[in-house]
């Protein structure tokens, strides 16, 4: 996907295409992670109705909490399970995100050597 030390600097154009698909990668799984915490709530927690799953789930993956804590057992091992979940989903996503600032930053120290 990255173009390797002996090929030449892409165009400016064609990075931000590149940043533009890998933001949409981060996107696309911060989307799949609050699906899954929605879904969960709803499954485990059977008091919770969508929009406060939605609410729930958006306050966990930003790493402010819970705003509602659940009061069965299954309910709170899926809380402690989704927010480490979310906090892996968060690394990754950085990842995704800087990966592209990164190589290019690199790149270009390695065609200034030459």
């Amino acid at each position: 996907m990255f173009e390797s030390k002996n090929m030449p600097l892409i165009s400016f154009s064609a990075f931000l295409k590149r940043m533009l698909l890998h933001f949409s990668y981060a996107l696309a799984l911060v989307l799949v992670t609050l699906l899954i915490g929605i879904v969960g709530h709803i499954a485990f927690d059977s008091s919770i109705n969508l929009h406060d799953a939605v609410f729930n789930s958006a306050f966990i993956a930003n790493g402010i909490g819970p705003y509602i804590v659940p009061q069965n057992i299954s309910g709170k091992f899926f809380f402690a399970f989704y927010g480490v979940f979310t906090s892996v989903v968060f690394m990754t996503t950085l990842g995704l995100i800087f990966a592209p600032i990164a190589h290019r930053l690199l790149h270009k120290f390695h065609l200034d050597d030459e």
